[in-house]
């Protein structure tokens, strides 16, 4: 069973929901991009999932449980002490980022708190995250601004001229605020957009075109691209089979490790993350 619910008002700024995940019997859950940076606790620990660009389908074991809170999309900012670009992708222990203010105690709170219902675990997440933010600049103002306008179909160029920016600053700004660059996001909050509107019932040539692409084919190409499934599938799950974001699957080899190793791979990332 997969639920959200609506955040403590504390943090209810910079996010967007906290869910949970449980399952009696072992299963795979497809999680697709949607832009944003989730905190989880599972029976791996405390780690962060950072922001998608492709599907990652998770496998849970039987009486598994996760618990996360949600960022709202380009509201993570320096919460978790490196840049999301370095987090893209990989599923990081909490651990491993670092002692950060509110946050560094936050695994043993969980682990030696007496409820670790979803609603308990989930309240104490939101506690030491209020306790984060208040030690740490707000999000980047801009963020709506840019996702809205690539959301409506304008162009990196005009997005960088409303701003008044260059281009290459306008990708050094989305990598910071969302982790990957204005292309990819775009892909990025189209797709979500083309989602719902499936979910809802909308046939799909109309949700091509509402949702900004050039015509069916070039919706169901970067559909596939994204979710690695068709759309008609997306649609057709329970948001219990296809989550928005990662529950699981949390990653510790040596690619998990942003403060040392991902260096080297964010300079090779600025180059795709740009491109078409």
């Amino acid at each position: 069973m997969y639920r959200e619910w609506a955040p403590d008002h504390r943090v209810t700024g910079r996010v967007t929901c906290a869910w949970a995940s449980e399952t009696g019997s072992a299963t795979t859950k497809l999680v697709v991009p949607d832009g944003c940076v989730d905190l989880i606790w599972g029976p791996r620990g405390m780690h962060v999932a950072g922001p998608d660009t492709g599907p990652k389908p998770v496998t849970m074991a039987p009486d598994e449980r996760y618990v996360g809170v949600r960022f709202r999309c380009g509201s993570a900012g320096d919460v978790f002490g490196v840049p999301l670009s370095d987090l893209r992708d990989l599923r990081v222990p909490l651990a491993e980022l670092g002692p950060l203010t509110g946050l560094s105690t936050l695994e043993a709170l969980v682990t030696g708190a007496g409820d670790r219902s979803p609603d308990a675990v989930a309240t104490t997440m939101q506690r030491a995250l209020a306790l984060r933010l208040r030690s740490v600049p707000g999000p980047d103002p801009a963020a709506p601004v840019i996702a809205r306008a690539l959301l409506a179909g304008r162009s990196v160029a005009e997005v960088a001229w409303d701003l008044g920016l260059g281009e290459r600053q306008l990708l050094r700004r989305t990598l910071q605020i969302f982790g990957y660059g204005p292309k990819v996001l775009q892909r990025v909050v189209r797709f979500q957009r083309a989602l719902r509107l499936a979910r809802n019932g909308v046939p799909a040539s109309e949700v091509a075109v509402t949702s900004g692409y050039a015509d069916q084919s070039h919706m169901a190409n970067e559909v596939r691209r994204l979710a690695g499934v068709p759309l008609g599938r997306l649609a057709g799950s329970s948001s219990e089979d296809v989550p928005e974001h990662g529950e699981a699957g949390v990653r510790t080899s040596s690619r998990a490790r942003p403060n040392s190793v991902n260096r080297a791979r964010s300079a090779e990332r600025v180059s795709s993350v740009s491109g078409t």
